[in-house]
């Protein structure tokens, strides 16, 4: 991606810095709970069997940033000012002011209004603070245990969280809340399913519109952002955890749908092409 000479976001918190003490967890707590994720728990046990919701306090740790991690950061500040540029551009067409979010860098683990998180759960959006939370370890996780190396793959993540801050913005958030409450768990898991893959085809109008406008992008990026969308999907997680996949357990979607509908907001640009709830996915 031809990144370096882009505006900088000054929506970043960086909590880097910080740890929690008092809210520690065992490997053994880690390990419970991504065995938990693959299975396809809601995300407030996950946080729960990682730490609950809050209490730590917090400290200053001593060790200062690489030089690699500080690029990554600067990274995440560009991306995000593109995401505030196109979906300032692009909501209002939907009858929508766009609101920008903040974007929290951490180590470890993190206090939000949705709970004390550990880095183990992967990035996430928590719509009651309007944050994205991302620990710039999980880039390394990405190339390394997902094989999906690469910046586009990266932006690609930030973007499917800011995905969930146009759904929030767009009433769809607690929508989706109410109708996963009363429901079987399958039930559940489905809007959940339908929810992700909104959020996937989001981040690919973002990427519509940046390269429209900025030519951000280079050859290969496209195939990275597709990796990346294929790496993390439900079936794809299982097979590498259990050997088998479980459908009815599934919270992202399929690889093959992560990539279809990444590609679908990529091809269209257009938010009314992404709506994964009335589609057959």
């Amino acid at each position: 991606m031809k990144w370096e000479g882009e505006r900088r976001s000054n929506n970043v918190e960086d909590r880097r810095g910080v740890s929690l003490r008092g809210g520690a967890i065992g490997g053994g707590a880690v390990i419970v709970a991504l065995v938990a994720a693959l299975l396809g728990a809601p995300p407030g046990l996950i946080r729960a069997l990682l730490g609950g919701g809050g209490g730590g306090d917090q400290q200053q740790t001593s060790r200062p940033p690489t030089p690699a991690e500080e690029k990554a950061a600067d990274f995440v500040k560009v991306i995000l000012a593109s995401t505030e540029d196109v979906w300032t551009s692009v909501l209002p067409t939907e009858g929508r002011e766009y609101e920008v979010p903040r974007l929290v860098l951490f180590t470890d683990m993190v206090e939000s209004a949705c709970g004390t998180t550990s880095a183990a759960v992967g990035p996430f959006y928590c719509p009651p603070d309007r944050r994205i939370y991302l620990d710039l370890g999980f880039f390394a996780e990405l190339a390394q245990r997902f094989g999906a190396p690469g910046d586009f793959a990266q932006a690609y993540v930030v973007a499917h969280e800011v995905g969930h801050h146009v759904q929030n913005l767009m009433g769809i958030s607690s929508k989706v809340a109410t109708a996963r409450s009363g429901v079987s768990r399958e039930e559940a898991n489905r809007i959940s399913v339908r929810t992700e893959l909104q959020a996937d085809c989001l981040a690919g109008v973002w990427a519509f519109h940046a390269n429209r406008t900025r030519h951000l992008l280079e050859p290969g990026d496209v195939e990275e952002g597709l990796r990346a969308a294929a790496a993390i999907g439900d079936d794809t997680l299982q097979r590498a955890a259990r050997g088998r996949a479980v459908p009815e357990s599934f919270t992202h979607g399929t690889s093959a749908q992560r990539v279809h509908w990444f590609k679908t907001g990529m091809k269209t640009g257009r938010v009314r092409e992404c709506d994964t709830f009335g589609s057959d996915i």
